[in-house]
């Protein structure tokens, strides 16, 4: 397994990732409305925008070629996004996309914690992480999310 910042090329197959793992393990929890809504989220030539300005990073995991997880953040310390293929789990590959996130982090005097609006699925992921919830589950827009954070050492 290799892990890579993502180039501007491996983005589309980036989305198609995460579209597939949302609609296995997440999309049950969400009202029509919340699916419309992350689906308007991760659209390609929304996140492309984002992506060209700078404001949108994302990094990946591979395997014989083929993009297996991956991790976006929106101004470098808020994880806006982590999927990783089902047949992949609990290898480690979220930890180890984290840590890429966590050491770009680090690098930047400014930054005192990381933080994520946890879908309900992956906040025992987040826990692991060693994040800590900083409010209760809130809906917005149809999307179930918990507030989260990681304070940086």
């Amino acid at each position: 397994m290799e892990f890579i910042k993502l180039q501007k090329n491996d983005i589309k197959k980036g989305l198609e990732l995460v579209w597939e793992v949302f609609k296995e393990f997440e999309a049950s929890e969400y009202s029509q409305q919340g699916i419309d809504e992350f689906r308007k989220f991760i659209s390609y030539n929304d996140i492309i925008e984002k992506f060209n300005k700078g404001k949108i990073n994302f990094w990946g995991c591979t395997s014989n070629d083929e993009l297996i997880g991956v991790i976006a953040t929106r101004d470098i310390n808020h994880i806006c996004l982590l999927f990783v293929n089902k047949k992949y789990h609990r290898r480690g590959i979220a930890k180890s996309l984290f840590e890429m996130v966590k050491n770009e982090c680090e690098n930047q005097d400014n930054l005192s914690k990381i933080t994520v609006n946890s879908s309900t699925y992956a906040i025992e992921v987040y826990h692991q992480l060693g994040f800590l919830d900083i409010d209760k589950e809130q809906i917005l827009n149809g999307i179930r999310f918990t507030p989260m954070e990681y304070l940086i050492k």
